[in-house]
């Protein structure tokens, strides 16, 4: 029962920092223009032309929360963690 509450606790923590660590990775110089477009676009394309996937149901918020983690994880290893601060 202890897991399930920390389960929840680091998704509610991963929520609210989330679009704070994607924004600092987003506006930092130190990122090259190449790896912020390997956000922007496909994210900008999903919400732009939601029917290349019609019969997948998948929330437009959702596919970019998942791409937005999926990022960010990406940019800090390749970064470093502490690169954007």
């Amino acid at each position: 029962m202890a897991r399930r509450i920390r389960a929840r606790g680091s998704w509610r923590r991963l929520g609210t920092k989330l679009p704070t660590r994607l924004w600092r990775i987003l506006r930092s110089p130190r990122v090259s223009v190449a790896d912020k477009l390997l956000f922007v676009v496909p994210v900008l394309l999903y919400w732009v032309l939601p029917d290349l996937m019609p019969f997948i149901p998948i929330d437009d918020i959702a596919v970019t929360l998942a791409a937005a983690g999926w990022y960010v994880g990406r940019m800090e290893r390749k970064y470093g963690p502490n690169a954007f601060e």
